[in-house]
């Protein structure tokens, strides 16, 4: 039998579920004990207390019906039944109720009126309200007689102890449990926070703590961490160190392009501005998105502002008007995305004749859109594009200036880095490529 249906009634969060596993058997526990003593205890004491009591009743009744008067039948079964402290008082039939009384709550009450009236009882009535005394009556030969005597002579006393018991310690253990739960759970929410923000380019401070396992996952973490770090410095040092060796000769051959005659000159500054071209890319793929940290942006002005630099430029780009219905600011690292945004303006107009940016904001997603009129990629490839150093000669032109690939991927990286997604889909407007950076607020 598959359960994959109560996936859907789950709770999502760690601390939820763990307070579900918990309050489950105990719930449980409650449920079947007090089933269980009910039916074994209230029950079972309650009709063998009835019973007895039904005989001593009997014996009352007959006591009453040799009586030789109605105004004798109290003495006479107090004279001759007094070690039962039972009473009977002769009433009028308009003061006998009309029907069994009990209150809700009563469960023994319920055994007593469905057992308590038996052969040869002439029980007309049987009154469970008043406090701690049960009210009987009977049709004698003097009329109604109301036989009274203590209810824990007919049933089990104080049944409700029982399940203010339970709440009352139930509810105490539930509360210390959760508590404790918390304390346990704090350790692995705080791995949590530290991992999310170290995969959006975030150092958050982090001591392991809690439990063996979670000091283990956290130790681990710390290395990882650590060993990621250092690779990236790494890296970040050795290409930082080749682009200040490799940027002296290229200044060294531009003072020497332009001592020679133009016609020379126009295309060796071409490959010497290629070449240029490319160390930057290189550059702002080893920097990613770990330059600054998050702060409140308008991502409105910043669209805004990343395609009047591209015009400026000589970009034929286009600001299309503003979509949804959302407002404020959102959490953006300002100087990674534009160069994001500018990766994939540059591309647009590298490999179509025009561009169009636009920006969708609503309450819980931020939209911005690139779109171009080039040829566009290939659904099966487009994965493949925003990997580093990649190339899809069939679908675009990288002989339209110095790319070297790397413009979909860092876009691609700073997109994750916001904890948001890019992707690549046709334009339905201009039929070329249409990019996406989607990203959760």
């Amino acid at each position: 039998m598959s359960f994959v249906w109560l996936k859907h009634y789950m709770p999502r969060s760690l601390y939820a579920r763990a307070v579900l596993i918990l309050l489950l058997p105990v719930v449980f526990l409650q449920l079947v004990v007090t089933v269980l003593f009910l039916t074994r205890h209230f029950e079972d004491v309650t009709q063998q207390m009835t019973d007895t009591v039904a005989r001593e009743l009997r014996l009352v009744l007959d006591i009453i019906d040799r009586a030789p008067d109605r105004g004798s039948v109290g003495t006479r079964v107090i004279e001759q039944a007094s070690q039962l402290a039972i009473t009977a008082t002769p009433v009028d039939r308009a003061a006998v109720p009309a029907e069994n009384m009990r209150d809700w709550f009563d469960f023994s009450g319920r055994v007593i009126v469905s057992r308590l009236p038996g052969e040869g009882m002439r029980i007309m009535a049987i009154d469970l309200t008043e406090y701690r005394r049960v009210n009987v009556y009977c049709d004698t030969r003097f009329g109604p007689v109301k036989i009274s005597f203590d209810r824990r002579r007919i049933s089990a006393s104080n049944p409700h102890q029982l399940f203010v018991n339970m709440l009352f310690f139930g509810g105490l253990i539930t509360v210390i449990a959760i508590l404790y739960l918390r304390n346990q759970l704090r350790p692995i929410k705080r791995l949590a926070r530290a991992s999310e923000a170290f995969g959006r380019g975030r150092h958050e401070p982090y001591t392991p703590s809690g439990a063996l396992e979670v000091r283990a996952a956290g130790n681990a973490f710390l290395d990882m961490r650590n060993r990621i770090e250092r690779q990236i410095e790494q890296r970040t040092l050795m290409l930082s160190g080749v682009s200040h060796d490799l940027r002296t000769p290229l200044t060294r051959m531009r003072l020497s392009l332009s001592m020679l005659e133009d016609e020379e000159r126009a295309l060796l500054e071409q490959d010497v501005d290629d070449m240029q071209n490319m160390l930057d890319a290189f550059l702002n793929f080893v920097k990613g998105a770990g330059e600054g940290e998050p702060e409140a942006v308008d991502p409105h002005a910043l669209v805004a502002s990343v395609v009047e630099d591209a015009r400026r430029a000589g970009r034929k780009v286009t600001l299309r008007p503003s979509e949804g219905d959302g407002e404020g600011t959102v959490k953006l690292n300002a100087a990674t995305m534009r160069r994001a945004l500018d990766n994939l303006i540059s591309n647009a107009v590298r490999y179509g004749a025009h561009a169009e940016v636009s920006v969708m904001l609503s309450d819980k997603t931020l939209r911005i859109r690139v779109e171009d009129d080039g040829p566009g990629i290939p659904e099966d490839r487009r994965a493949e594009a925003t990997r580093p150093f990649t190339r899809l000669d069939p679908a675009r032109n990288q002989d339209k200036g110095g790319s070297v690939g790397l413009g979909l991927a860092i876009a691609t990286d700073i997109a994750r880095a916001h904890g948001g997604v890019l992707r690549l889909s046709t334009s339905d407007r201009l039929g070329g490529l249409r990019a996406d950076i989607v990203i959760a607020r």
